[in-house]
Formats: structure tokens, C-alpha cells, sequence
């Protein structure tokens, strides 16, 4: 071979490495978008375990207050992130995070006991597709102020429709502390569904009261996400955090 030949095949082969290193780089930024009803707080033993195994972990407080200012302050810690990023929601956080998702950013999506709404459906519409076990909606109480409604669930029905396998204690703790959504939040549509371009994965939790099974196995099979059922309650985040951070790993390994 010449010595041309020769530097032309070393510098494909090296063009090649470069491709290859490329193409096996994975996320290590995991931006957590906390449900209704609950705050950032509860996603501490996630945090550790994610961050013990070498990822950057943000968790936004979003305000609960609107579709458009969740997506918002969402898109905000997006933009401070420097590499490509998993984004994980749970319950109405997953509305949040398919909005907010469309972001060149996001690698994949975590859909943690969440919605998974389409464009033009909004997170209240799917609520009603299914009923839920021990019918949610019903025990969710409305609270009127001079401009909007909020909805919280009473403390004497907290724990055994949001986290029924959360210790009595802690449990008390999350219902003393629930941050209230605003109705019209529910109301509002998705522009875009990050889904339908992004790799999904899915926490089906099988003993949830507060987002059926059977709504989110249809929400999942829909939108064709890599599914894992649990076990456990809505706040799975809380009673299985193990489990939730597997997932969340998992997303974070695919190639970018």
C-alpha cells in the first residue's frame, strides 16, 4: 500500500472511532419533574441512588398553577443542563414532560405512574378514559380562590388513594405537605407530544388509585414506551425507589 493509501485508511479509521464514540455516549444530566399533589421532596432516595452512580440530578418545583408554566419552568433546568438529558415525570408530570420534551435536549422520556397525553389531549380527558380503582377524582377536593380552582386530596383519604404502601408516618408527611393543582392545568391541551419522537419508558404501577392500570397500560401500548410493572402505589417514587432509579438508568444508557 502507499504511503498515501496508507494516511487515508488511518484517517478513516480514526473518522470511524470518532463515529463509534459518538454513537455510545450516554445521558448523564436526569431532570425530574415531580407529579401533583406532591413537591420535589419526595424524590430524595432517587436522587441519592442516581447520583451515587455518577449522574447530575435536577428536580424542578414546578408551580402547579398551568400546562404553559410547568412546560415553562421545565424547559428553564432543561436549558441549564450541558449534555443530553433524560427527563422523568411522574403522575401529571408526565403532561409536563411531553410538552416540554420537544426540547433537542431530551434523549428520552421516564413516564413514572404518568400521564401520556397525545397533541390536542389534555391530562383531565384522559383522567375520565378509565375509571380509577377506588375513584380518585372523587376524593380530590376542589378549592376555590377569587381566580382559580385548585384540587388537593383530604388527609383523611391521603394515604390510602395516593400511597397506601408508604409507611403511616411519611405518608402523613406527603399529605401535610401536598402542593395543590390548578384545575385549569388538567384543562389544557398538549401542542406537541414529545413521544411520538423521543424514546419512552414507562413505570406501570398495578396498585394505583390515583391513575388506573388500565389507563396507563393503554397510554404506554399507545405511545409504544418499554414498560415495567411494579407493584406499588402511585407514589412508587417513595415506596420503591430502587426500582424507579433502574428505569431511569436504563433510559440514560441509550445511545444519543
Amino acid at each position: 500500500m502507499s504511503i498515501l493509501g496508507k494516511t487515508s485508511a488511518i484517517a478513516l479509521m480514526l473518522a470511524m472511532s470518532g463515529t463509534m464514540a459518538h454513537a455510545q455516549t450516554k445521558a448523564k444530566d436526569i431532570v425530574i419533574v415531580h407529579g401533583a399533589l406532591a413537591d420535589g421532596s419526595g424524590w430524595y432516595a432517587i436522587y441519592d441512588i442516581l447520583n451515587k452512580d455518577g449522574f447530575h440530578v435536577t428536580i424542578v418545583q414546578e408551580p402547579l398553577t398551568g400546562l404553559t408554566e410547568d412546560a415553562d419552568a421545565t424547559k428553564r433546568v432543561i436549558d441549564a443542563q450541558t449534555g443530553p438529558v433524560v427527563l422523568v415525570g411522574h403522575s401529571y408530570g408526565g403532561s409536563v414532560i411531553t410538552e416540554a420534551g420537544n426540547d433537542p435536549k431530551v434523549s428520552a422520556l421516564v413516564y413514572v405512574a404518568a400521564l401520556q397525553p397525545d397533541k390536542g389531549e389534555a391530562s383531565g380527558q384522559l383522567m375520565g378514559k378509565f375509571a380509577a380503582p377506588n375513584d380518585a377524582m372523587r376524593a380530590a377536593t376542589a378549592k376555590t380562590s377569587p381566580d382559580v380552582k385548585y384540587f388537593y386530596i383530604p388527609a383523611a383519604k391521603f394515604r390510602e388513594t395516593y400511597a397506601a404502601d408508604v409507611p403511616a408516618a411519611e405518608a402523613k408527611f406527603m399529605s401535610d405537605s401536598q402542593q395543590q393543582l390548578a384545575e385549569k392545568a388538567m384543562g389544557a391541551p398538549l401542542t406537541e407530544a414529545a413521544w411520538h419522537t423521543k424514546p419512552s419508558f414507562a413505570i406501570l404501577t398495578t396498585k394505583d388509585h390515583v391513575i388506573s392500570p388500565e389507563l396507563q397500560r393503554w397510554m404506554y401500548q399507545r405511545s409504544g414506551a418499554k414498560v415495567t410493572e411494579v407493584p406499588a402505589s402511585h407514589a412508587v417514587f417513595v415506596s420503591q425507589p430502587e426500582a424507579v432509579a433502574r428505569v431511569i438508568e436504563a433510559a440514560a444508557k441509550q445511545p444519543n
